[in-house]
């Protein structure tokens, strides 16, 4: 074991350490040798050491160099160094952190992880918490919560008798809201479609004279960081309105929450502690592996009234929190480690220099594509860039080339009716010479796509 184990991390150190140099994106030749992995399976044991050596020199050159620093998709941010050793030392426990009695040092530093990320994001410090796998679940979580809540304020119990025959919930969102609130909002049975969709302005935040009046069980979805602009709904004007007619009002904020810790962005999440619950990932702008969500709920019990479990062969009476009376997960790795140990090496200090940073570097993004004469189409406020290279077959185009150059990744969206690339800044590992390349790269290959003019 000893050995094995040994041999592994060496080649996952090789792998973290190449991943600053090599194209980010696997090369065709790469991804074909996937098909040296799908074998029958054989009978007899295979030696574990060479299933290593196979899994690392076929899989490791197929993969998307996320962990880089030069990978500006989907808003996914490379794991810390200190979270990866995390997460190697958690799995080497095995600790299926579910309950207190059982597992008490993982759900102790989950504990106070949770504590420690309701300060950074100074949202109130006895809300319920979970971790769970991503934004989907955290959404998920914190949801069935609130519908716990507005039903019971008319005297339903929605776990014990279902929906069947319930009050009719409202539930209204921008017509901008991500996709996994949808997802969530269906795996809930509230409905994908019977939702109430207000129109958004021209940075993608919801425009709050639109919300209708509000009667009867309600919960209102807003955005902390839209997918495309990473803008802003305005929380205390909706908070005001939704709770003056007795609703829940939910804040999906994947990545845009910890704006909470950079103070040059403070005005951005003005009001947001006045809303119900709260979902955001980790493995985005706190940088630990994937996969790490977490959800708060500021009325603990709402939170635990959806989600708790008993059943006699479970140990579950304890004077301390047991994780899975807050998640919808029984088993579970414990996710919180990575979180504490995040936070732990970055400190207040150094988590704000992580999201001041890579703000600034979008900034520098944007200011370089439009000095170039390029349209940058959102309002840079937190860390995404939009920007069009010309006609929606253009910058299709260029964003083709810079994806198989291979020296940075940035994805395409369509928004407002605009085909443009997205630039997302939100790894550890990003430097200025990382983004002061990539610019050099994305001008180069976007000039061999503008059009020529002929001479008069």
């Amino acid at each position: 074991m000893r050995e094995l184990l040994a041999a592994t991390a060496e080649r996952a150190i090789c792998y973290l350490e190449g991943v600053k140099t090599r194209s980010v994106a696997p090369n065709a030749d790469a991804v074909a040798r996937l098909a040296l992995l799908d074998m029958s399976l054989s009978d007899e044991p295979s030696n574990p050491e060479l299933l290593l050596q196979q899994l690392d020199e076929i899989g490791s050159p197929a993969t998307m160099a996320m962990a880089g620093p030069r990978f500006f998709g989907f808003v996914i941010g490379g794991s810390l160094p200190a979270t990866v050793a995390a997460g190697w030392l958690a799995s080497a426990w095995d600790q299926n952190s579910s309950l207190y009695n059982v597992t008490p040092a993982t759900a102790a530093i989950e504990q106070i992880a949770l504590r420690w990320v309701l300060d950074v994001l100074k949202l109130p410090s006895d809300c319920g918490g979970a971790f769970v796998t991503g934004a989907t679940v955290a959404n998920f979580t914190a949801l069935a919560a609130a519908r716990h809540a507005v039903l019971a304020k008319v005297g339903w119990n929605v776990e014990a008798d279902g929906l069947f025959g319930a009050p009719p919930i409202t539930v209204i969102v921008g017509e901008e809201v991500h996709p996994t609130v949808l997802k969530a909002l269906g795996m809930l049975g509230l409905g994908r479609q019977r939702i109430v969709t207000l129109p958004v302005d021209m940075h993608g935040r919801l425009r709050s004279e639109t919300l209708p009046p509000i009667s009867g069980p309600t919960i209102v979805c807003v955005q902390a960081g839209n997918v495309n602009t990473g803008a802003f709904d305005p929380f205390r004007q909706i908070c005001k309105h939704a709770h003056d007619g007795d609703a829940w009002v939910h804040v999906d904020g994947a990545f845009g929450l910890w704006a909470a810790a950079a103070p040059s962005r403070f005005s951005l999440i003005e009001g947001i502690g006045d809303a119900d619950s709260w979902a955001t990932d980790g493995h985005k702008w706190l940088n630990v592996p994937y996969d790490n969500g977490m959800a708060f709920v500021r009325d603990s019990h709402a939170l635990r009234a959806a989600m708790a479990i008993t059943a006699e062969y479970l140990p579950t009476v304890s004077e301390y929190r047991n994780p899975a009376d807050y998640t919808p997960e029984l088993s579970r790795r414990a996710r919180g480690v990575e979180v504490w140990a995040a936070l732990r090496s970055l400190g207040r200090l150094g988590l704000t220099d992580l999201i001041e940073r890579t703000c600034a570097y979008a900034r520098r993004f944007a200011e370089a594509l439009s000095f170039a004469g390029y349209q940058v189409l959102n309002e840079v406020v937190l860390n995404q860039v939009l920007v069009s290279f010309g006609t929606p077959e253009v910058t299709k185009r260029v964003i083709d080339d810079i994806q198989a150059d291979g020296t940075c990744w940035c994805g395409g969206t369509v928004w407002q009716g605009h085909t443009a690339m997205r630039i997302s800044v939100v790894s550890w590992a990003t430097t200025d010479a990382d983004v002061e390349k990539s610019i050099e790269v994305i001008l180069q290959i976007a000039a061999r796509h503008r059009p020529h003019t002929s001479p008069s």
